[in-house]
């Protein structure tokens, strides 16, 4: 019986399906390529010395997803696939809305139709809008500020009503924090189109002289060194929670939360430095203007994920910025290298 892994040659995805391999599971990938390239693939097989079937086909297509189905022996699935993009999805937030939920749902009712009832989810800690206070719990209130995370939350309460109504479904639901790093092979990584929306794959960018400069937002906020503070964690980490998490699901029914961070706040300096240790050079930043809405700190507690799952980040920042490091120099062009 095989594992679904939707959007499995993107960058959580790609690392998720090295782990699953080198565990030895059945997996068959499902992506679009929106954001990732089909050479991945081969990447995976040179860390891994294993093949896993790739399909390319969206999840929007409802008939070409039902044919995966009826083709293979699905008994599981690792939901990934998405537009991820916070900044994007304000500017074009319909197009988000209808990706995101309709093709979520074409997939929850086809795994339905042939008993495939165990899901991992792809959430996020953006569910958690503007924390009160942390570090966060799971049971903290919701709510969101973008479209993006709308459909984050939007596809979790799905997910809820649809234990609510078969008690044999199996939910296990992952709210990263601030995925990092990359694969120690430097065969797969972070590959942003365009110029990079999240801070770690921006600072490479600059580290090899393809962007000029770091824009630092701000240095006025109540932390250590008055820049903002994340919790940052390794893909790696992030990857092998979901095999914890799909073990748990082959044994209980229900619907699951949990947080997947390493319960340590890292503020933009720290990682800047951290970066530069990691290369022995000094990044090119400059403190500008705050971003509106930007918060002072915003890290997990991740006790829930240790107790119920048995999983704890073991990668440190050190790490996750070599790992990063690594990939960029391998690849100065990611997979178009």
């Amino acid at each position: 019986m095989a594992i679904l892994v939707t959007g499995g040659t993107g960058f959580i995805g790609s690392h998720t399906v090295v782990e699953l391999l080198n565990a030895g599971k059945e997996v068959i990938i499902v992506d679009n390529f929106s954001n990732s390239k089909p050479v991945v693939l081969d990447r995976i097989e040179k860390i891994t010395g294993k093949r896993c079937k790739l399909i390319e086909a969206d999840l929007l297509d409802y008939d070409k997803i039902e044919n995966i189905f009826k083709e293979n022996k699905i008994e599981s699935c690792i939901h990934f696939a998405g537009l991820k993009a916070v900044g994007e999805s304000v500017a074009i937030p319909l197009r988000y809305y209808h990706n995101n939920i309709t093709g979520t749902l074409n997939l929850l009712d086809i795994m339905s139709k042939y008993g495939a009832k165990k899901i991992v989810f792809s959430s996020s800690a953006t569910v958690y809008g503007k924390p009160k206070s942390v570090p966060i719990r799971e049971d903290a209130d919701l709510y969101t500020t973008n479209p993006y995370g709308e459909t984050k939350l939007m596809i979790e309460r799905i997910l809820s009503d649809l234990y609510n109504s078969d008690k044999e479904w199996s939910v296990s639901i992952l709210r990263y924090f601030n995925p990092i790093g990359a694969h120690e092979s430097g065969l797969i990584g972070e590959d942003p189109k365009g110029i990079p929306n999240n801070l770690l794959p921006y600072i490479a960018k600059v580290a090899i002289g393809a962007l000029p400069c770091l824009s630092v937002f701000g240095n006025d906020y109540n932390t250590h060194d008055g820049t903002g503070v994340r919790d940052y964690i390794h893909v790696v980490d992030l990857a092998i929670a979901h095999l914890h998490a799909l073990e748990r699901a082959e044994k209980v029914t229900g619907v699951e939360h949990f947080n997947i961070g390493t319960g340590v706040g890292y503020s933009v300096l720290d990682i800047v430095h951290a970066y530069e240790e990691a290369i022995g050079e000094k990044i090119n930043y400059k403190i500008v203007d705050r971003r509106p809405g930007d918060i002072d700190e915003c890290y997990a507690d991740p006790t829930r994920a240790k107790e119920l799952l048995g999983w704890q980040a073991t990668r440190g920042i050190k790490e996750m910025c070599r790992d990063s490091a690594n990939w960029q120099k391998n690849n100065p062009n990611g997979y178009d290298s």
